[in-house]
């Protein structure tokens, strides 16, 4: 299980999902047969890139700053931890659905992301909070546009 120490260390985490997002589109890219795909997986890999180094910059800015107090802290670390352990960017990855399905594989990890920087929100200071919102608008965005390809 994950260990959380300080609110840096959630947006650490941030920036390993969206580099390891990084990482699965390039290889779904690799594996598209068709130029359309690839041209769209190869769009969402910079999209994870870009949001990678939001966070970076977020990171930067909060050193290690503590988590806030308060009586709920221990039980937001602990779902944090749930959907940080079971977000699929940290599963064994199946290679196969990799090449056989693409879209539903990065919806899932979408999903599991948008999840993920919610619970962010709790535990990120209040400065930083706008910056995490406009992450999971995109997100959503992304989600919605990887439905709609499958759709297709």
């Amino acid at each position: 299980m994950a260990s959380f120490v300080n609110a840096a260390d959630i947006v650490a985490t941030a920036v390993e999902i969206e580099r390891r997002g990084h990482t699965f589109y390039l290889a779904a890219q690799k594996h598209a047969a068709k130029p359309e795909d690839k041209e769209f997986f190869a769009f969402m890999a910079q999209e994870e890139k870009r949001h990678e180094s939001i966070f970076e910059a977020m990171l930067q800015r909060l050193g290690g700053l503590p988590l806030p107090t308060g009586s709920r802290e221990s039980e937001y670390l602990d779902y944090v931890e749930i959907l940080l352990d079971s977000h699929s960017l940290f599963l064994n990855q199946d290679m196969g659905l990799l090449v056989d399905e693409p879209l539903r594989q990065a919806m899932s990890f979408e999903k599991d992301t948008i999840l993920f920087f919610m619970a962010m929100l709790e535990l990120v200071p209040a400065s930083e909070r706008s910056h995490v919102n406009a992450c999971i608008e995109e997100e959503k965005r992304h989600l919605k546009m990887l439905v709609e390809r499958k759709k297709r």
